[in-house]
């Protein structure tokens, strides 16, 4: 008879908890007793993180030296007169304006800035809002008006720059003619452009023919009455080109300018006045003014002339003079003698 075996009890206590998982989903039942993940895995993925910070910080880099990026810069560190400015002066109620709603708002447009050297950065275009936000700091006080909002663009050249400037105010707010003829001739005087002429074409390449040809009647302004003139800007299109064309004189040059000094227009009218005085031509001469003096008679000693039809003089040889005929009565005598005091008539 064959001999039985005895069979061992089942375990069930492993049953009474659900198995622990690991931190990667792997049952501690599956993995060898005291083992741990594989350190590749650990490995791929701090090399996958630090690839993707790399790359966003490059991006992110490239982003704020093309000019994509927008940008907090203190004012302090921003320089204003980095470039000649085309504008010549804001009126009052626009600068208002644009603090009230610098100050309602806050900035909504960025402005532009070209690194110069570390925290320094020089102003391409956005004067009129660097201009307000600084005025608001001084007037509030307030952190938020510390700092300006901007775009750092990279000009490869200074002409780029004066370009990107007159760009921005024409499509803004516009600049007047004496305004763009004077940012000509300042960029060409700097070296920006080899002549005005290349500059006029190079900043303003976008507009008409016939402005370019505006622009270009008032060089010879800027360059004559620039400094002497307090309202440039107020200079409407026909009295400039009038005043261009009087100009080409220099001794109306010389007079204009003189008289500006003395006079100190104390406001666009009166400037645009004294300049349209200047240019309006010398009154005629009336026919008056131009009869000639009556001729006096030239008597020589012996000689006669007739005074009336009744009245003559004589010049006698000791040099005086007699008067004599029907006319020279007790009554004329009279009158001559109240009317000259002494006698020597007969």
């Amino acid at each position: 008879m064959a001999k039985r075996k005895r069979l061992t009890p089942a375990r069930t206590g492993y049953l009474a908890t659900p198995p622990a998982s690991s931190g990667n989903g792997v049952r501690p039942g599956l993995l060898a007793s005291g083992s741990s993940p594989a350190p590749i895995a650990s490995v791929a993925g701090e090399a996958s993180a630090a690839s993707a910070l790399s790359e966003l910080s490059e991006s992110l880099e490239r982003a704020r030296s093309e000019g994509r990026m927008v940008v907090s810069l203190p004012l302090t560190q921003v320089e204003t007169g980095y470039l000649v400015r085309d504008r010549i002066a804001v009126a009052d109620e626009e600068t208002e304006a644009l603090k009230e709603s610098l100050r309602a708002r806050g900035q909504q447009t960025p402005v532009e800035v070209t690194t110069l050297g570390p925290d320094r950065y020089g102003l391409i275009s956005g004067w009129r809002r660097v201009t307000a936000i600084k005025a608001l700091h001084e007037e509030t006080g307030e952190e938020r008006f510390e700092a300006v909002q901007a775009l750092i663009r990279k000009p490869s050249e200074a002409s780029e720059a004066y370009t990107a400037m007159v760009e921005e105010n024409e499509i803004r707010v516009g600049l007047s003619y004496y305004e763009r003829a004077r940012i000509v001739v300042k960029a060409a005087e700097a070296g920006v452009f080899p002549d005005a002429s290349t500059a006029l074409a190079r900043l303003f390449g976008a507009a008409s023919r016939s402005r370019r040809s505006k622009i270009k009647s008032y060089l010879a302004i800027v360059r004559t009455l620039d400094g002497q003139l307090r309202f440039p800007q107020a200079i409407g299109e026909r009295l400039g080109l009038q005043l261009s064309r009087a100009l080409e004189d220099p001794g109306f040059a010389e007079r204009a300018g003189q008289r500006l000094s003395e006079a100190a227009p104390g406001s666009a009218e009166e400037e645009t006045a004294l300049l349209t005085a200047l240019l309006a031509p010398s009154p005629a001469p009336s026919k008056a003014s131009e009869a000639p003096a009556p001729q006096r008679p030239r008597i020589a000693p012996g000689e006669t002339c007739t005074l009336t039809r009744d009245v003559r003089l004589r010049v006698d040889r000791d040099g005086s003079v007699t008067l004599y005929g029907p006319g020279v009565t007790d009554s004329f005598r009279s009158r001559l003698l109240e009317a000259f005091g002494s006698a020597g008539a007969e």
